[in-house]
């Protein structure tokens, strides 16, 4: 499958996954060899099949990526109301989850306008302890991901047919 068909479809699963759980999981590959898996909140999509994350805060990951930049990003809507209404009826409506497979580059420093989507998207957390102890006013430096390829999470016959 082409990501360029589904992209679309890709981006919608990842606003849903957002909305549901807060964040994202980013696999990337260890000086062992072992897969590390690191949680990002501030992962965007943009509409040309790439991303940006902010790296404020993984410690290992940016290890990794000078060893392998290979990441693959996986997103669930783990929405309780989409669940159980797909299970109740046997077939989900649309993609529960999806993986991205891709390159991420060099860190970077972010434009005004990655600032400000970041601080739209945590807009409510301004006012609470949390948004200063994790100082995610002062969030500066991104990473691009160029997404080539991607894997639809297969559920069985409850995921048939969606791709």
């Amino acid at each position: 499958m082409k990501i360029s068909h589904h992209w679309e479809t890709i981006r919608k699963i990842f606003e849903e996954a957002y909305k549901s759980c807060s964040h994202f999981a980013i696999a990337s590959v260890d000086k062992d060899g072992s897969p590390h898996v690191t949680p990002i909140a501030a992962l965007f999509l943009r509409p040309d099949h790439t991303g940006f994350y902010f790296e404020e805060h993984p410690l290992k990951l940016p290890e990794n990526l000078k060893r392998n930049p290979r990441v693959c990003v996986l997103a669930v809507n783990a929405d309780k109301l989409f669940w159980a209404k797909s299970l109740m009826e046997g077939k989900f409506s649309a993609p529960p989850a999806v993986r991205l497979i891709g390159t991420a580059g060099e860190l970077r420093e972010a434009t005004s306008e990655e600032k400000d989507a970041w601080q739209r998207r945590i807009a409510l957390a301004k006012v609470t302890r949390g948004y200063h102890l994790l100082k995610w006013g002062g969030f500066g430096h991104v990473r691009d991901i160029r997404f080539e390829s991607f894997e639809p999470v297969n559920l069985g016959e409850m995921t048939k047919g969606l791709w």
